[in-house]
């Protein structure tokens, strides 16, 4: 979500990519279809996962920790962390408030970056 928000945001002035510890094989249903409800279509995107190439020289979000062991929190400086719940097992309720909280603080990040003398 968080990735689909910047591209929509920033995508003409900054690259983005989204990617995790231990990330699913596919989207999850649900995130897509509260996605489609604001008009971004991310059923097709493959999940990633994290590397050390894409930290390099990159702003590193953390969203949440599920899984305290592989938190990237714990390996990475320089990490800011939104401490945003997992949507895995949500309701669509809950996940649509995961997505307007995501929104919110991509949104700020853009806005930051752009007003960053080094962006």
């Amino acid at each position: 979500m968080a990735e689909a928000f910047f591209r929509k945001y920033a995508s003409d002035k900054f690259h983005v990519t989204s990617a995790g510890t231990k990330p699913s094989s596919k989207v999850n249903q649900v995130v897509a279809q509260v996605m489609k409800e604001v008009g971004i279509d991310i059923e097709n995107n493959t999940p990633k996962s994290l590397s050390n190439d894409m930290l390099n020289d990159s702003i590193a979000v953390n969203m949440g920790c599920v899984d305290k062991e592989s938190c990237p929190a714990l390996f990475v400086k320089d990490i800011l962390d939104w401490n945003i719940s997992d949507p895995n097992g949500k309701s669509i309720d809950e996940v649509r408030t995961i997505r307007d909280q995501i929104e919110v603080k991509v949104k700020e990040l853009v806005k930051n970056l752009k007003e960053s003398p080094s962006a």
